[in-house]
Protein backbone atom coordinates (compact mmCIF):
# COMPACT_ATOMS: atom_id res chain seq x y z
CA UNK A 1 0.00 0.00 0.00
CA UNK A 2 1.51 3.49 -0.67
CA UNK A 3 2.83 5.42 2.04
CA UNK A 4 2.56 8.85 -0.18
CA UNK A 5 -1.06 9.71 0.26
CA UNK A 6 -2.29 12.50 -2.72
CA UNK A 7 -3.84 14.03 0.55
CA UNK A 8 -2.34 16.27 3.20
CA UNK A 9 -3.18 17.09 6.73
CA UNK A 10 -6.84 18.11 6.84
CA UNK A 11 -9.16 19.20 9.62
CA UNK A 12 -12.27 17.43 10.18
CA UNK A 13 -14.11 20.08 8.19
CA UNK A 14 -12.34 19.38 5.28
CA UNK A 15 -12.29 16.12 4.98
CA UNK A 16 -16.26 15.81 5.45
CA UNK A 17 -16.24 18.53 2.73
CA UNK A 18 -14.27 15.78 0.76
CA UNK A 19 -16.49 13.01 1.83
CA UNK A 20 -19.35 14.71 0.92
CA UNK A 21 -17.97 15.26 -2.63
CA UNK A 22 -16.58 11.98 -3.56
CA UNK A 23 -19.87 10.23 -2.18
CA UNK A 24 -21.47 12.46 -4.97
CA UNK A 25 -18.76 11.37 -7.09
CA UNK A 26 -18.80 7.89 -6.92
CA UNK A 27 -22.13 7.18 -6.17
CA UNK A 28 -22.14 5.16 -9.68
CA UNK A 29 -18.43 3.72 -9.58
CA UNK A 30 -17.22 0.38 -9.32
CA UNK A 31 -15.99 -0.66 -6.06
CA UNK A 32 -12.82 -1.31 -7.38
CA UNK A 33 -12.64 2.58 -8.32
CA UNK A 34 -13.89 3.30 -4.49
CA UNK A 35 -11.02 1.60 -3.22
CA UNK A 36 -8.25 2.81 -5.60
CA UNK A 37 -9.65 6.30 -4.84
CA UNK A 38 -9.55 5.78 -0.71
CA UNK A 39 -5.97 3.93 -1.26
CA UNK A 40 -4.50 7.11 -3.25
CA UNK A 41 -6.14 9.42 -1.40
CA UNK A 42 -5.31 8.57 1.95
CA UNK A 43 -2.58 6.26 1.90
CA UNK A 44 -1.81 4.34 5.17
CA UNK A 45 -4.40 6.88 6.68
CA UNK A 46 -6.99 4.60 5.30
CA UNK A 47 -7.71 1.17 6.47
CA UNK A 48 -10.71 -1.25 6.43
CA UNK A 49 -12.66 -3.63 8.90
CA UNK A 50 -13.13 -6.93 8.48
CA UNK A 51 -15.13 -9.15 11.33
CA UNK A 52 -14.77 -12.27 9.33
CA UNK A 53 -18.23 -13.45 10.40
CA UNK A 54 -19.26 -14.61 6.69
CA UNK A 55 -17.89 -13.62 3.42
CA UNK A 56 -14.11 -11.98 3.29
CA UNK A 57 -15.38 -9.87 -0.33
CA UNK A 58 -14.12 -6.92 0.92
CA UNK A 59 -10.91 -8.03 2.31
CA UNK A 60 -10.17 -9.70 -0.98
CA UNK A 61 -11.51 -7.15 -2.89
CA UNK A 62 -9.52 -4.53 -1.08
CA UNK A 63 -5.85 -6.44 -1.21
CA UNK A 64 -6.73 -6.83 -5.29
CA UNK A 65 -7.23 -3.34 -5.30
CA UNK A 66 -4.74 -1.70 -2.78
CA UNK A 67 -2.12 -4.71 -1.84
CA UNK A 68 -1.07 -4.14 1.93
CA UNK A 69 -4.19 -2.79 3.22
CA UNK A 70 -4.41 -2.50 6.57
CA UNK A 71 -7.63 -4.86 7.88
CA UNK A 72 -9.01 -3.90 11.14
CA UNK A 73 -10.62 -7.14 13.29
CA UNK A 74 -12.32 -6.85 16.55
CA UNK A 75 -11.57 -9.92 18.82
CA UNK A 76 -14.43 -9.36 21.22
CA UNK A 77 -12.93 -12.69 23.10
CA UNK A 78 -16.23 -14.04 22.20
CA UNK A 79 -16.20 -15.13 18.76
CA UNK A 80 -16.84 -18.54 17.40
CA UNK A 81 -13.41 -20.75 16.80
CA UNK A 82 -14.25 -20.68 12.93
CA UNK A 83 -14.28 -16.48 12.64
CA UNK A 84 -10.98 -17.06 14.50
CA UNK A 85 -10.07 -19.50 12.20
CA UNK A 86 -11.05 -17.26 9.22
CA UNK A 87 -9.22 -14.21 10.23
CA UNK A 88 -6.16 -16.26 10.26
CA UNK A 89 -6.51 -18.02 6.96
CA UNK A 90 -7.37 -13.87 5.38
CA UNK A 91 -4.14 -12.96 7.17
CA UNK A 92 -1.87 -16.16 5.26
CA UNK A 93 -3.54 -16.29 2.29
CA UNK A 94 -4.69 -12.48 0.86
CA UNK A 95 -2.02 -9.36 0.42
CA UNK A 96 -3.31 -7.55 3.44
CA UNK A 97 -2.09 -6.82 6.99
CA UNK A 98 -4.56 -8.66 8.79
CA UNK A 99 -4.72 -5.73 12.70
CA UNK A 100 -6.05 -7.54 15.76
CA UNK A 101 -7.70 -5.12 17.73
CA UNK A 102 -8.43 -5.77 21.18
CA UNK A 103 -10.79 -4.66 24.21
CA UNK A 104 -9.18 -2.64 26.98
CA UNK A 105 -10.72 -5.30 29.10
CA UNK A 106 -10.52 -9.25 29.27
CA UNK A 107 -13.87 -10.95 29.62
CA UNK A 108 -12.55 -12.37 32.53
CA UNK A 109 -11.74 -8.30 33.85
CA UNK A 110 -15.28 -7.38 32.62
CA UNK A 111 -16.82 -9.95 34.59
CA UNK A 112 -15.13 -9.01 37.43
CA UNK A 113 -16.18 -5.40 37.04
CA UNK A 114 -19.86 -5.93 35.73
CA UNK A 115 -20.70 -9.58 36.31
CA UNK A 116 -20.87 -12.50 34.04
CA UNK A 117 -22.87 -12.57 30.94
CA UNK A 118 -23.26 -8.88 30.60
CA UNK A 119 -23.88 -9.70 26.91
CA UNK A 120 -27.76 -10.90 28.34
CA UNK A 121 -28.41 -8.01 30.93
CA UNK A 122 -26.78 -5.10 28.93
CA UNK A 123 -25.95 -6.03 25.25
CA UNK A 124 -25.44 -2.55 23.89
CA UNK A 125 -22.72 -1.89 26.98
CA UNK A 126 -20.65 -5.20 25.98
CA UNK A 127 -20.88 -4.08 22.11
CA UNK A 128 -20.10 -1.01 23.26
CA UNK A 129 -16.85 -2.10 25.53
CA UNK A 130 -15.93 -4.72 23.41
CA UNK A 131 -16.01 -3.81 19.61
CA UNK A 132 -16.77 0.17 19.50
CA UNK A 133 -14.23 1.79 21.87
CA UNK A 134 -11.62 -0.60 20.46
CA UNK A 135 -12.56 0.84 17.08
CA UNK A 136 -12.82 4.41 18.03
CA UNK A 137 -9.57 3.93 19.62
CA UNK A 138 -7.80 2.66 16.60
CA UNK A 139 -8.97 4.66 13.98
CA UNK A 140 -7.43 7.79 15.90
CA UNK A 141 -4.60 6.19 13.48
CA UNK A 142 -6.40 6.97 10.02
CA UNK A 143 -8.26 9.38 8.64
CA UNK A 144 -10.95 7.05 6.94
CA UNK A 145 -11.76 3.47 7.26
CA UNK A 146 -13.86 0.91 5.14
CA UNK A 147 -16.38 -1.17 5.66
CA UNK A 148 -18.64 -3.94 3.69
CA UNK A 149 -21.93 -2.41 4.80
CA UNK A 150 -24.43 -2.80 2.25
CA UNK A 151 -27.89 -1.37 1.44
CA UNK A 152 -30.10 -4.28 0.79
CA UNK A 153 -28.93 -5.66 4.29
CA UNK A 154 -31.79 -4.23 5.83
CA UNK A 155 -33.51 -0.91 6.56
CA UNK A 156 -31.16 0.67 9.37
CA UNK A 157 -28.55 0.48 6.28
CA UNK A 158 -30.73 1.37 3.28
CA UNK A 159 -29.34 4.73 3.03
CA UNK A 160 -25.38 3.37 3.49
CA UNK A 161 -23.42 6.42 0.86
CA UNK A 162 -21.10 4.62 -1.35
CA UNK A 163 -18.49 7.43 0.54
CA UNK A 164 -20.18 9.65 3.67
CA UNK A 165 -18.78 10.94 6.61
CA UNK A 166 -18.66 9.25 10.26
CA UNK A 167 -19.80 12.25 12.40
CA UNK A 168 -18.97 10.53 15.58
CA UNK A 169 -15.30 10.03 14.50
CA UNK A 170 -14.74 12.48 12.33
CA UNK A 171 -13.49 10.18 9.63
CA UNK A 172 -14.28 9.54 6.33
CA UNK A 173 -16.43 6.67 5.85
CA UNK A 174 -15.92 4.27 2.50
CA UNK A 175 -18.46 1.44 1.83
CA UNK A 176 -17.31 0.28 -1.88
CA UNK A 177 -19.97 -2.55 -1.34
CA UNK A 178 -23.18 -0.70 -0.32
CA UNK A 179 -24.51 -0.97 -4.41
CA UNK A 180 -24.07 -4.48 -4.06
CA UNK A 181 -26.82 -7.54 -3.84
CA UNK A 182 -26.37 -10.01 -2.05
CA UNK A 183 -26.10 -11.98 -5.30
CA UNK A 184 -23.68 -10.04 -6.69
CA UNK A 185 -21.54 -10.71 -3.36
CA UNK A 186 -21.97 -14.28 -4.27
CA UNK A 187 -21.19 -14.58 -7.93
CA UNK A 188 -17.44 -12.34 -6.52
CA UNK A 189 -16.98 -14.80 -4.20
CA UNK A 190 -17.75 -17.84 -6.29
CA UNK A 191 -15.85 -16.39 -8.84
CA UNK A 192 -12.34 -15.41 -6.88
CA UNK A 193 -12.64 -18.71 -4.47
CA UNK A 194 -13.60 -16.11 -1.74
CA UNK A 195 -12.65 -17.45 1.72
CA UNK A 196 -16.27 -17.98 3.86
CA UNK A 197 -16.03 -18.22 7.95
CA UNK A 198 -17.25 -22.45 7.55
CA UNK A 199 -20.38 -21.35 10.17
CA UNK A 200 -21.90 -20.14 6.38
CA UNK A 201 -22.71 -23.58 5.06
CA UNK A 202 -24.50 -24.26 9.34
CA UNK A 203 -27.11 -21.61 8.99
CA UNK A 204 -25.48 -18.79 10.01
CA UNK A 205 -24.62 -16.35 7.11
CA UNK A 206 -24.63 -13.71 9.67
CA UNK A 207 -22.18 -14.45 12.30
CA UNK A 208 -21.18 -12.30 15.35
CA UNK A 209 -20.06 -13.43 18.63
CA UNK A 210 -20.94 -16.57 19.49
CA UNK A 211 -23.06 -15.93 22.46
CA UNK A 212 -25.35 -13.14 20.79
CA UNK A 213 -25.96 -15.85 17.27
CA UNK A 214 -27.91 -18.32 16.62
CA UNK A 215 -28.77 -20.09 13.55
CA UNK A 216 -31.32 -18.52 10.88
CA UNK A 217 -33.93 -20.63 9.74
CA UNK A 218 -35.41 -21.11 5.94
CA UNK A 219 -37.24 -17.23 5.08
CA UNK A 220 -35.76 -15.81 7.87
CA UNK A 221 -33.61 -12.57 6.98
CA UNK A 222 -29.94 -13.12 6.82
CA UNK A 223 -29.21 -11.32 9.87
CA UNK A 224 -32.07 -12.20 11.97
CA UNK A 225 -29.59 -14.19 14.40
CA UNK A 226 -28.29 -11.65 15.38
CA UNK A 227 -29.22 -10.82 19.18
CA UNK A 228 -32.26 -12.74 18.42
CA UNK A 229 -34.86 -12.00 20.78
CA UNK A 230 -34.15 -8.67 21.56
CA UNK A 231 -34.88 -4.98 19.94
CA UNK A 232 -31.27 -4.44 19.24
CA UNK A 233 -30.22 -5.21 15.53
CA UNK A 234 -26.66 -3.36 15.21
CA UNK A 235 -23.63 -3.51 17.55
CA UNK A 236 -23.07 0.73 17.11
CA UNK A 237 -20.25 0.57 14.81
CA UNK A 238 -22.08 1.98 12.11
CA UNK A 239 -24.83 4.05 14.19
Amino acid sequence: MTTEPLLGACSPEELRELALQAGRDLEDARAEDVLAWAGETFGDRFAITGSMGGDTVLSHLAGQVVPGITVLFLDTGYHFAETMGTRDAVQATYPVRVRTVLPLLSIKQQDEVYGERLYERDPDLCCAMRKVDPLNRVLAEYDAWGSGVRRDEGPSRAGTPVVGWDAKREKVKVNPLARWTQDEVDAYAQKHGVLLNPLVWDDYPSVGCEPCTRRVAPGEDARAGRWAGMSKTECGIHM
